[in-house]
């Protein structure tokens, strides 16, 4: 038996990255009775875990619970500490899989931490692992040190933590060719021992049709019709290229909409895309808010005409997979990262002047048959190389078999 702690996660769930890797993983490796997981949780606090609305799960006291073949465990945190709270969790969590390790008397057990939260701290830690027989395996993430949202100061300290986590690492299992290559690159002082394991993705289609009330009422309310709009599905922050993808939609003289599903409520980039780009006086523009409904928002996907991908930081991005699974046409910006997934199965646009609005025009004279081809092609790359029982059959794998130094 092999026990796999997983740090890193708000919980297990469909709200975002991490949490819906966790929440896939498990699933699908839900009859495996060889890796036993247990994986941290937030008790309080913005995205604190609630088994009650995880079919499967069942509650053992309110900081515990189990999800089929993993064990559960809910760390309190304090919302004083404002953004270093995330921090707090991480080193809080994996003091507590110590303790549940050496309580246990648990043999060779896997820390698998996700992101980079905790270099400065984690050296200490990893000691202590190390002397129970333990390993500590982390995913790099992308470059979290290069997104725009953080100060400064907080950048530089994102990026002196993840220094701080390749040199612990035991193993970094990278999502992105890409990471991969950058992590060897730039810290082969520390001899970095890396895998390859991407993200994935539901292959399977929408269970809601055309004539569905809940279909009508969300198209009706934002005037939106089937495969009369571009759409947009991100997080509303600089580094996902808004500001070009909405000022070169608005140039060019395409007559569909531009669906962007995100949250911008409270966010100081929004008024500043506002008056960068007026986007209010094109009727085109429509910002929607959120869709937390998944089979609404993957038919929301099957029914665009086509999807805009403007993510420049990070490595395989969950959003770009569910659009390559559901949406036939892609127009991804050309960076390492995208490619690396699109491939040929997608058009490519950069930041130059024009790149995006004349892509935009050309795509609405492409034939049937040129858009089926770019959406099979498509379909086969999550196939092959993405999806949730490929990525699961890796990571068993990697945790059974794989012999870090």
């Amino acid at each position: 038996m092999q026990d796999v702690f997983i740090i890193g996660a708000k919980g297990i769930g469909n709200y975002g990255g991490y949490e819906t890797f966790i929440k896939k993983l498990i699933e699908t490796d839900k009859g495996n009775k060889e890796i036993k997981y247990h994986i941290a949780c937030k008790y309080n606090g913005q995205g604190a875990m609630d088994e009650s609305k995880l079919s499967g799960a069942e509650t053992i006291n309110d900081h515990h619970f189990t999800y089929y073949n993993a064990d559960c465990f809910k760390i309190n945190i304090s919302e004083k500490l404002g953004p270093a709270q995330a921090i707090y969790y991480d080193i809080v969590a994996f003091k507590e899989c110590i303790r549940q390790i050496r309580e246990q008397s648990i043999e060779n057990p896997i820390v698998y931490v996700l992101a980079c939260r905790i270099g400065p701290f984690v050296g200490k830690y990893v000691k202590q692992l190390h002397q129970l027989g333990g390993k500590m395996f982390v995913n790099p993430d992308g470059h979290e040190w290069m997104r725009a949202k953080w100060s400064k100061p907080v950048r530089k300290y994102w990026k002196i933590s993840e220094a701080g986590m390749v040199k612990h690492a035991d193993l970094l299992i990278c999502d992105s060719v890409n990471i991969q290559k950058y992590i060897k690159a730039t810290y082969a002082r520390y001899k970095p021992n890396t895998t390859f394991i991407a993200y994935g993705a539901d292959i399977t289609s929408s269970h809601l049709s055309e004539d569905n009330a809940k279909v009508r009422k969300w198209f009706s309310e934002k005037g939106i019709e089937e495969n009369e709009y571009f759409l947009v599905v991100g997080r509303f922050v600089p580094e996902n290229n808004y500001a070009t993808m909405i000022s070169e939609f608005m140039k060019s003289t395409v007559e569909k909409d531009l669906v962007i599903i995100t949250n911008v409520e409270h966010n100081k980039f929004f008024d500043k895309l506002k008056s960068k780009t007026n986007f209010e006086a094109d009727p085109r523009i429509k910002f929607v808010g959120t869709v937390y409904d998944s089979e609404l928002l993957k038919y929301i996907r099957e029914n665009a005409f086509g999807y805009l991908h403007g993510h420049s930081v990070g490595g395989t991005n969950p959003s770009l997979l569910e659009a390559l699974s559901s949406t036939k046409l892609n127009l991804l910006y050309d960076v390492g990262f995208n490619r690396e997934v699109g491939q040929d199965s997608a058009l490519y646009w950069t930041k130059e002047d024009n790149s995006l609005a004349h892509l935009l025009e050309e795509t609405i004279n492409l034939s049937e048959k040129e858009i089926n081809d770019l959406d099979e092609k498509a379909n086969n790359r999550i196939r092959n190389y993405y999806s949730w029982k490929l990525i699961t059959e890796q990571y068993r794998k990697t945790f059974s078999e794989k012999k870090a130094r």
